[in-house]
This record gives structure tokens, C-alpha cells and sequence, in this order.
């Protein structure tokens, strides 16, 4: 049985080691905490505004502003900076906190394509910064539709075992 991560590597096309070259520099120290902002707020605007009803209505119960800082406040904290979101909200938790939303391979795309775009748009941030950004964010959207197929995949089991008679005794 493949592992999330191993998922994740196949279905991104980004092997671990490009994934995770994230943690080879500091990028906070390197870009600031304006510059995630600048990204997490372009990101929203262009996913809020989307033209395609299926994607915006996975974001429909949330509240931009608060999109933005929970965005901005992770990616601070994944790629070198303070601990913001752990300590507004706990553990990230990716896969978990993303289990009420449809994270399927059209939407990992969709989000992708969002997050692209918003790159290409951040003069703020380098080439090299910004490969090693899009690889995370490949990697890691696409370990999110592992860990959504790995709970469709225990519904399943807990409606087949509950629609299941005990056996007599």
C-alpha cells in the first residue's frame, strides 16, 4: 500500500526531495511577512473570483479575510517564520482540516492554477523562491487528495460494516 507522501509524489509529478527543498532556505527571513500576505491575498481575490460555480462553491462557507490570514499564517510558519497559525489554531493538521471540502484531483488542479498565477504576479518573490513554493504547493495539494480518497475509502468500510449483521452466536 502506497504511503500519502508516495501518492502525493505520483500524482504531483514532484518527487519529496524537491517538495521539501522548501526547508533548504528560510524563506520568511527571505521574502517577509508582506509578501505572504501580498500572495495569500492575491490567491483569494482570483479564488473567490473564479468563473467555474463547482470551485467557488467549495470556498462558499468561507469568509475571505479569514482565508487569507489562515493561508498567510501557514505559510509563514511552514517556511521558516513564528508559529502564528499553530498558536491562533492549533496544529495545522492539513489533511483533517481539510476533510469537509471536495479535495479531489480537479480541484487540487484548480487550486494550482490559482496559486500559479499569484506567483507569477509576486514580483516580490524570486525564481527560485517561487519553483521551490509551486513544488510545496504541488506536493502538498496532491497530498490532500490522498488523505480525501483515504477517508472516502473509510466511509466505505464503516458503511459496509455497519450495514453488516453480527454473527450468531
Amino acid at each position: 500500500m502506497q504511503s500519502l507522501q508516495e501518492k502525493a509524489s505520483q500524482w504531483s509529478g514532484v518527487d519529496s526531495a524537491d517538495a521539501f527543498a522548501i526547508d533548504t532556505t528560510n524563506l520568511f527571513q527571505k521574502l517577509g511577512l508582506q509578501t505572504f500576505i501580498n500572495l495569500s491575498t492575491n490567491f483569494y481575490n482570483r479564488v473567490f473570483d473564479d468563473e467555474e460555480e463547482w470551485f467557488r462553491s467549495i470556498f462558499a462557507s468561507s469568509k475571505k479575510e479569514e482565508a487569507i490570514q489562515n493561508q498567510y499564517e501557514f505559510f509563514v510558519q511552514r517556511m521558516g517564520g513564528p508559529p502564528l497559525y499553530s498558536q491562533r489554531k492549533g496544529h495545522p493538521a492539513l489533511i483533517g482540516r481539510h476533510r469537509p471540502f471536495p479535495v479531489t484531483h480537479q480541484a487540487a488542479e484548480r487550486w494550482l492554477h490559482h496559486m500559479q498565477k499569484a506567483l507569477e504576479s509576486s514580483p516580490d518573490i524570486d525564481d527560485d523562491s517561487k519553483t521551490k513554493m509551486m513544488n510545496f504547493f504541488r506536493h502538498t495539494a496532491f497530498f490532500l487528495v490522498a488523505g480525501d480518497e483515504l477517508k472516502s475509502q473509510n466511509q466505505q468500510v464503516v458503511c459496509k460494516h455497519a450495514g453488516s449483521k453480527p454473527d450468531a452466536v
